[in-house]
């Protein structure tokens, strides 16, 4: 059991005594503890830091009686110690994020809070700053070709922080073509003549205590057509950003939910193979909706947690601030759900964005894209916190997406096993998800997986080369909770194709006629008289829906009236506040999803 108790910050640590730390800890580390203890801090040499360091690195997941104070030791001869390289900065650093995320108690959290709030002064990270650049570090910098949302979201929030990476030829080149788009006819016409450098004419062209990149993000926002538009725009010339440290930049060294609830590790971690089937029964502890402020802030979280890994996501970069849930599932692990805004919903399936936390760290992320009772999902550990409890915490994020959406049949997109996935393929992460019960959806898939398996049996040294976990990562792996059920996958490509077909026919290149057209005889199906009253999420899920109902809703025109009510009210309710009510309606119209799917 883990005991739930809230974090005591408020007094400095009693370290323990050198006796008491022999007595609990493992025998086979007492020498090496006897030597590391023998030293106070100010005589720690560069050798016998890294050596408590590797000491701290193999304890710090070991759980038990005298846990905590071997750990409390080893961060005291740490946390003045000078290390000399990068490398060792960002060891240190990783043990003190894993130690936040799984504490022993608050003695051990509030050190660990202390040495983290006071990691970016540290003198030896300002002698590596440059060579810790993309670590995410806090004092450090983060260089990456941030896409269009993340850039907005970068200068508004920290516009003084965020440059463009001028030692780029090419990119140079794309902007000195694109920046002509941006400014007044006048000052084209003086571009257009004198031919100036880009970055020289931006320059000339900011404003006084403006960065470059809040120039070209502000000069984008403004320009006619959409943020889908404006994205098209800005992600074709892809400049590489750099985001310069500030006191409240993103970073993973502050990165914290400091609202989650709160549970110490008491008993080792959950390293078994858990049973996917027990745990997708098992219901979350505590579901509740954030405020819209809170909501805002969660999904800054979020966003901060891709930007300090160089990574982007969609579900976070445009997330409904008005449909973020926090789910506490005990333990310590919780999950922020986060729904996206109307404009940037798929047309059929739910979608959600996920932030995984443990005792309000951010520890992984991922997505579910729900489809009547089926849900595509990816799943990522930060690498942090690989090797503690990835299975189980991916069987609970099953179940949330289960319980809360709706889910039974669940998928596995191939990038997530390896396709085009270099740090898949070298993880194996198809046989870990193998291991859970996913199974390959094509038969040509399935044939190479029982050529694996009975190697494996021939030789249980045997394992798959990257050549053949490639092959297999080409289909999707399922699993469903009904092991009577054929594996199958809802048909959305198939979906877009009808759609395509059916405007083809009829449009004679007038696509808009005909779209207008689908919306009018949707209305005329379904007995909607008016749109009026629609919110702008709604008509703007209504124009979208129209020629699905038109193109591929086959037999649509014989459905009862009831049922054709009912399909207006499910195209209403996925441009609504959230999608939560989008899917239920679709759950209880079984007609339409067999219509748009086929026999499921």
């Amino acid at each position: 059991m883990h005991r739930l108790s809230a974090p005591c910050r408020s007094h400095k640590p009693a370290f323990p005594t050198r006796d008491a730390i022999l007595i609990s800890f493992p025998r086979e580390w007492l020498s090496h503890l006897v030597s590391v203890l023998q030293c106070g801090p100010q005589r720690l040499g560069k050798f016998m830091t890294i050596r408590i360091l590797s000491a701290l690195e193999r304890s710090k997941d070991g759980y038990g009686a005298g846990s905590a104070e071997a750990k409390l030791a080893l961060l005291a001869r740490l946390a003045h110690a000078k290390l000399g390289s990068a490398r060792a900065i960002l060891r240190l650093h990783e043990v003190l994020c894993f130690l936040r995320a799984y504490p022993d108690d608050e003695r051990l959290l509030a050190e660990v809070e202390r040495m983290l709030a006071r990691f970016a002064g540290r003198a030896d990270l300002r002698r590596q700053r440059e060579a810790l650049t993309d670590t995410g570090i806090a004092g450090t910098a983060i260089r990456y070709r941030f896409f269009w949302s993340t850039l907005r979201w970068l200068a508004r929030r920290w516009p003084d922080r965020i440059e463009i990476d001028r030692s780029e030829a090419e990119v140079a080149d794309k902007l000195g073509a694109a920046l002509p788009l941006l400014v007044t006819w006048a000052e084209t016409a003086a571009l257009k003549e004198l031919d100036p450098p880009v970055f020289a004419a931006i320059d000339r062209l900011r404003a006084r205590g403006e960065g470059d990149a809040a120039f070209l993000a502000r000069r984008i926002d403004v320009m006619s057509g959409d943020g889908f538009t404006r994205e098209a725009f800005h992600d074709a010339i892809e400049p590489t950003y750099e985001l310069k440290p500030g006191p409240d930049t993103p970073s993973r060294t502050r990165a914290k939910h400091a609202a989650a609830p709160m549970a110490y590790q008491r008993e080792p971690l959950r390293r078994a193979r858990p049973d996917l089937r027990e745990e997708l029964g098992r219901i979350p502890r505590a579901v509740r909706l954030a405020s819209a402020r809170e909501g805002g802030q969660l999904i800054e979280l979020a966003r901060g947690a891709m930007v300090t890994r160089s990574r982007d996501l969609d579900a976070f970069a445009y997330g409904n601030a008005r449909d973020v849930r926090l789910v506490d599932d005990g333990g310590g692990l919780g999950f922020v759900l986060i729904g996206v805004i109307p404009e940037r919903r798929a047309l059929v399936p739910a979608t959600c964005g996920y932030l995984i936390l443990h005792n309000g760290v951010p520890i992984g992320y991922g997505e579910a894209f729900v489809s009547g009772r089926s849900a595509v999902m990816t799943f990522n550990i930060f690498a942090s916190f690989r090797g503690a409890e990835a299975a189980y915490t991916f069987a609970r994020a099953l179940a949330v997406v289960r319980h809360l959406l709706g889910a039974e049949s669940f998928s596995l997109d191939p990038y997530q096993l390896g396709k085009g996935n270099d740090e898949a393929i070298a993880s194996g992460a198809w046989w870990f998800y193998y291991k859970l019960g996913f199974r390959p959806l094509t038969a040509d898939a399935r044939r190479l997986m029982r050529k694996e398996l009975a190697r494996m049996r021939a030789d249980p040294a045997y394992r798959s080369r990257a050549a053949t976990l490639r092959a297999l990562a080409e289909s999707h792996l399922l699993f469903d909770l009904d092991r009577s059920r054929a594996p199958s996958l809802p048909p959305v490509a198939e979906l877009g194709l009808r759609v395509c077909d059916g405007l083809a026919a009829r449009a004679a290149g007038e696509r808009e006629r005909v779209l207008a057209e689908c919306s009018r005889e949707t209305m005329r199906l379904t007995g909607v008289r008016s749109l009026r009253g629609f919110s702008a999420g709604e008509r703007l899920a209504w124009r979208r829906w129209s020629p699905l109902v038109v193109f591929a809703l086959p037999g649509v025109a014989r459905w009862s009236q009831a049922d054709r009510r009912a399909l207006a009210r499910v195209i209403r309710a996925k441009g609504g506040r959230d999608e939560a009510e989008y899917i239920a309606r679709f759950a209880a119209h079984p007609k339409l999803a067999r219509a748009l799917f086929g026999k499921r």
